[in-house]
This record gives C-alpha cells, structure tokens and sequence, in this order.
C-alpha cells in the first residue's frame, strides 16, 4: 500500500508539475502589471479556464510547425522565417518544475507512510508551492492571487481533514501555527521591510497551518529553516561575489523549503 501511494503520488505531482510554468508565465510580472495574456512569442493563450490551464508550450506556435506545407529541398531559396526565442515553451522551467513536483509529492508521500488525510491536503498544495516558489525566483514577488487564498484553503482542508479518524495533527493548533508564523513574520518585515515583503508574511500564514499541525517543535523547525536555507544562499552569493551585501533576493522559496522539512520530519515522527 505505501510504495503503490508513492507512486501514485509521484504520478500526480508530476503531471500538476506539467501545468505550473504556464500559471507561472501569466503570474511573473510586476506589481500593478495585468497577468499576462501572451506566451513570449507574442501569441494569445488560450485554453480552459481563460487560458491559465493548459500545456507549458504555445499551441499556436505548435500548430503553425505542423501546418508548414513540406518543399523540396532544390526549391528552397531562403531560410524560413525564425520563431520568436522560447515561442513554443513557457520558459526553461517545464521539466524542472515538473520534477521538483513529482518528487515533493513522492516524499510527502513516504513520510506520512499511509493514506492519512493529510497526506490529500499535502498533495494538493504541493503544486501550489512549487508556482509560488516558480513565481517568485522570477519576479521577487508573491501574488496575493495565489497566498491569501492557499492560506484559507490549506486551513478549511485539514479542518476536514481533522474530522477522519485517522488523522494524525490538530486543527485547532495548525490554526494557532498560522497565526504565530504570520506574526513572526510580519515583526520580521517592520524590522526589516527592505529585506522582506509583504507577500512572504502572506504565505508564513499557510506555511504555519501546516506546520502546526504536527506541533509546536515542527513548526519552530520548519520556521527557522526557511530562514536558514536563505541566510545559507544569500550568503553563498556574497562569497562567490554574486551578489553585494545589500542585494535583495527571494525568500518565498526558501520558506517553502524550510516549511517542506518541518512537514517531513512532522510527518515522519508519526507514521
């Protein structure tokens, strides 16, 4: 049963993996910018739900390949006209984020090492995640669009979740997690607003559900290694002179790491 939901999860994240660079086109922009409505060859997206679901490639650049009549190779007398930079794809980030997802899931799924009902919740918000940290490697920034409302859901899932038998954290204390994290880093961000945004104390209010969950220890843990990991590679930079002092960088992902330790050990601890 354990290996067949590993790998159903690993089948899962890889396949919401697949979705992410499209969502993550549309959402990288500045703040006060529209989405956006075109791949980077200039081409309108299309598709379910006003385009934001769909494959990571342009089908219009796909369809214009595939109705190019064939000539002769005597009767070529110039290069056909080149297709814009990464027409055909949302970004170099399609496999990688369908990885990333496929093996999140795939771990999640180990540690919780049974169909508890959190494991559902940890599964559908992993994609999630991986957009979030996707979006804000690229543009510094954590949309409001995608935080405030996987804040709400990550807390009404394990509500249900809570209400299974075999549920293995506390509601009412992942509820309290939300609220501590989200003050921790809202006093973070009136020390240091130019180091931190606005979204990143946003997101600590999701990321402290689910650590809370599991208890205190876990979210202490999955908290400061979210700060960890990013001191480590804002460090790093500084070392190999990639970046000055007082360079600003993204912390959404490492939060996003760090919360994924806590969740893993939490869950690990009571499998």
């Amino acid at each position: 049963m354990r290996v067949l939901l590993i790998v159903v999860a690993a089948l899962w994240g890889a396949g919401a993996g697949l979705l992410v660079p499209r969502a993550a086109h549309r959402l990288s922009v500045d703040a006060g910018e529209p989405w956006r409505a075109e791949c980077p060859g200039g081409h309108a997206i299309t598709g379910p739900f006003g385009g934001w679901v769909g494959r990571a490639r342009c089908a219009a650049a796909t369809a214009k390949r595939d109705r190019t009549p064939a000539v002769p190779a005597a009767s070529v007398t110039r290069e056909p006209p080149a297709v814009a930079p990464h027409c055909a794809a949302y970004g170099p980030s399609t496999p990688l984020a369908a990885t990333v997802t496929a093996l999140a899931c795939a771990a999640l799924a180990a540690a919780v090492g049974g169909p508890r009902p959190e494991a559902a919740v940890w599964l559908l918000v992993a994609p999630v995640g991986v957009l979030l940290a996707l979006v804000d490697h690229r543009v510094h920034r954590l949309p409001d669009v995608l935080t405030l409302p996987l804040a709400a859901v990550t807390a009404t899932l394990l509500g249900a979740a809570a209400l299974v038998p075999a549920a293995a954290g506390s509601w009412p204390r992942a509820l309290l997690g939300a609220l501590v994290l989200g003050a921790c880093y809202f006093v973070l961000f009136l020390v240091n607003p130019s180091g931190m945004g606005f979204g990143d104390v946003k997101l600590a209010l999701a990321l402290g559900a689910v650590l809370g969950w599991y208890g205190w220890p876990v979210l202490v843990v999955g908290g400061f290694a979210g700060l960890f990991y990013g001191a480590v590679y804002g460090l790093g930079l500084v070392v190999l002179r990639r970046a000055g002092r007082g360079a600003t960088m993204p912390l959404g992902p490492f939060m996003l790491g760090g919360a994924f330790t806590g969740v893993l050990l939490g869950a690990a601890a009571v499998a």
